[in-house]
């Protein structure tokens, strides 16, 4: 198993693999905290620094760190430009980062700082034309749109905003297909009742945006438990997994996932 584990690091870290790993670091008040289904008030904190976690990843073969700003999700303003900087100071991480991303201009100086990717979220879901704005100014590698969703009572999937505290008129469906037709490529997609819960995620959700947006590279997120969750994003057509909770909690290793 331990030769699987270093072979499947070496493949990940040349890129030879056309899934990838997002492990995810959550930052609040400068601590590495998760939210159980987005909610603020039923947070778990960490004792490890951002930085530290994040070179922990690195070193263990991580190429990508999913890193998200939770204060500025709620009161706009991204706050972790110094910490991104440090990271790609200090590792060869490629950053897909959000929250708070409000402007043109958040977008640009998040670049800046070093992210490869910005992540998009509440703005996707209000002002759609402008995100596609941005993917045709910025590129359509420079931008991952977060379309985190709550099924209701009748099966759609709504589109909670501002930090997931209210509900957008438009469903899922509506702007995965707006966003495909846009020429967007990445997008991220939370099923909100899983996230932070170590339930498994919800790969009908995934298996339904393959089939109305089979253009897109959906990043699979919320509720993984365990490595073998990885390799079923795959195999329901993700083309990646953002890992969270159960990484930092040591219920499986970040090797082990990439062997999977």
């Amino acid at each position: 198993m331990n030769g699987i584990v270093a072979n499947a690091a070496q493949i990940f870290l040349k890129g030879e693999t056309d899934f990838q790993l997002y492990p995810a670091i959550d930052v609040r008040d400068g601590r590495v905290v998760r939210l159980a289904q987005g909610d603020y008030a039923r947070e778990t904190r960490y004792d490890s620094e951002p930085l530290a976690v994040a070179q922990l990843y690195a070193q263990q073969g991580a190429q990508w760190l999913h890193l998200v700003d939770l204060d500025a999700a709620r009161a706009g303003g991204y706050t972790l430009a110094p910490l991104l900087r440090e990271i790609r100071a200090t590792t060869e991480l490629k950053v897909q980062t959000g929250g708070g991303v409000r402007s043109r201009q958040d977008v640009a100086d998040i670049l800046e700082a070093g992210a490869q990717r910005v992540v998009i979220g509440s703005l996707a879901v209000r002002d759609t034309q402008t995100v596609l704005d941005w993917i045709a100014e910025f590129g359509a590698e420079r931008i991952t749109v977060a379309l985190d969703a709550r099924q209701d009572e009748e099966g759609v999937w709504r589109l909670p905003v501002h930090g997931w505290t209210e509900t957008a008129a438009d469903t899922l469906d509506d702007l995965a297909q707006r966003f495909a037709e846009g020429g967007l490529k990445h997008l991220l997609s939370t099923d909100i009742a899983r996230d932070g819960m170590l339930s498994g995620p919800n790969f009908d959700l995934y298996r339904h945006l393959a089939r109305i947006a089979p253009g897109l590279l959906v990043q699979a997120s919320g509720g993984v438990r365990e490595a073998g969750d990885v390799a079923m994003a795959r195999a329901v057509g993700c083309a990646g997994i953002v890992l969270g909770r159960a990484l930092l909690e040591g219920r499986f290793t970040l090797p082990e996932a990439l062997a999977c």
